[in-house]
């Protein structure tokens, strides 16, 4: 994005606090006035979501390959998404967001496989060395979490499910050991 773009997305970034805060600045007229403000940018909200659609689904019949970009400018995706627009299902989406991830969830030798999309849970499964280490587990599944739902607002709840042990892998257990040593102690 050019200057003009970047300042643009700034402003319209800030649009929701600016809203918000006017809402909020309408309560002082009371509990009516309040209903009122909020009547308001629901109307004008569905209006535009409306026109919206239908200018999005001339666009996409037209030059079915604009759905990449819009998808790609985060100030129109976010505003398709707000509409239940987006050019993307929720799965694309969400494999996107991972994706996204990936080179910072590498640089701790980790990795982020998406298991699946049903009924509005989002499954996930890590890999490497994030689904152990203590330390960094956390701050690693928050930003997964945070690109998870910055790019499909709508899901219910993000589960992860832990991976399956391979037993062909890592270290033997002590016990085991042990167990070997002692049973080989009373054969000799």
């Amino acid at each position: 994005p050019g200057p003009d773009e970047t300042q643009d997305d700034a402003q319209w970034r800030t649009a929701g606090e600016r809203i918000q805060t006017l809402l909020d600045a309408s309560s002082s007229g009371g509990a009516v006035a309040r209903e009122r403000a909020e009547q308001l940018v629901r109307e004008v909200t569905d209006l535009y979501g409306a026109v919206l659609e239908r200018m999005t689904d001339v666009a996409l019949a037209a030059d079915p390959d604009l759905a990449d970009r819009f998808a790609a400018d985060d100030l129109v995706a976010s505003l398709l998404l707000v509409h239940g627009l987006h050019p993307y299902d929720v799965e694309r989406r969400v494999s996107d967001a991972l994706d996204s991830v990936r080179p910072y969830l590498g640089s701790h030798g980790g990795d982020v496989s998406l298991l699946g999309v049903d009924d509005g849970v989002v499954r996930l499964q890590f890999q490497g060395s994030c689904k152990s280490c203590p330390s960094s587990a956390v701050t690693l599944e928050l930003a997964v979490e945070d690109a998870v739902r910055a790019a499909a607002p709508e899901i219910d709840s993000i589960e992860v499910v832990a991976a399956e042990k391979d037993p062909s892998s890592g270290v033997i257990p002590a016990a085991s050991l042990l167990t070997q040593l002692h049973s080989n102690r009373g054969r000799g």
